[in-house]
Parts: structure tokens; sequence; C-alpha cells
């Protein structure tokens, strides 16, 4: 806040605005900062009033789901008696999120375990050229001979980890779908 508006705010206005949306009540010591600097205090009691109103607006079922499934945290800033109704909300909300972050994060793995796939897949070609080309050395040939087994090993176990992360995914997709119809979600 600039000198102009710590000197001309209504403390009211700024605590609705704070508390429609969702900001706890040291949010104000934000303010108090801002306006020390012009010699200017907040009038607490008028924001308090305010911000108890904006919960009022802020505190309804829509905000709690929108910030579970969003992955926020809610700290229970709600008044008592809209806190349960937000509270359930929110917990349908997170548990949205829970299952969307581990649905993005099997996919993220097994992408990942396919590119190494690929990767190896590559180095057992280049190797195996090594392996049986005559400019390379008896040693050289060896090590591309034991590096092409090593890289053998790796695609078996990859290939094993892509299976079980594929078998995962369709997993995570099925609890996702389920919830999402308890919700009545797209």
């Amino acid at each position: 806040m600039d000198r102009e508006e710590c000197l001309t705010v209504d403390w009211r206005t700024v605590g609705f605005e704070d508390g429609a949306q969702g900001y706890s009540g040291d949010r104000i010591g934000q303010h108090r900062k801002a306006c020390a600097k012009h010699g200017v205090t907040p009038d607490l009691t008028a924001y308090q009033e305010g911000r108890a109103q904006g919960l009022r607006e802020y505190c309804v079922p829509a905000n709690g789901f929108r910030l579970g499934s969003q992955g926020g945290s809610y700290a229970g800033l709600c008044p008592s008696d809209l806190d349960q109704a937000f509270a359930d909300a929110y917990h349908s909300g997170r548990q949205l999120y829970t299952l969307e972050s581990r649905l993005s994060n099997v996919s993220h793995q097994l992408d990942s375990r396919r590119s190494d796939l690929r990767a190896a897949e590559s180095d057992i070609v280049t190797r195996s050229a090594v392996a049986i080309s005559s400019e390379g050395t008896a040693e050289e040939r060896a090590q591309a001979v034991l590096d092409v087994k090593n890289l053998g090993e790796r695609v078996g176990r990859l290939k094993t980890q892509i299976r079980q992360l594929e078998e995962e995914r369709v997993h995570c997709e099925r609890d996702l779908q389920d919830y999402r119809a308890t919700l009545n979600l797209p």
C-alpha cells in the first residue's frame, strides 16, 4: 500500500476483501508494516469486522472444494457455523487432487522409464557394433560385450517396471474416474 492508500483506505473494506479471499488473520500485519512506513496505523477493529464478513462470503463449500482440488491447505479459518461444510468440501477436493497427482506421478514415471528404455536399446546397438567391429582392441570389444550384457539386463528391468507402471496407471485412472463419478465431475 502506498501513502495515499494508507491514509484514505476503509479498513473494514480491506478486511472484507482479505476475508473474502480466505486470508488468515495475520494478513493485517502486512498492511500494518506497509502503512507504518507512512506513519499510519490500521484500524484493527474495523479490519476484523470486515474480515469476519468477508470470511462468510469465502467459507462456502464451492471454495472449500476448489481449495482442496488445487492442493491448497486449510487452516480452519472459517467461522464455526460454516466450518464443517467448508471442511467437508475441502476434503472432497483434496481427495480429487490426491488422485490426480497420483495419476500424474505414475504417468511421469512411465514416460521416464520409456525414455530410459529407448536410450538403453540405442546403447545396445552402439555397443554391439563396437563388440563385432574389427577396428577396436580386444579389450575394447570385450568391454563392449560386457556393456551389452549389462544393458540387456537393464532393458529387462525397465520393461518389468514399465509393465508395473502401466498396470498402476490403469488403477489410478479407474480410481480417479470412479471418484469423479461420485462428484458428478467430467
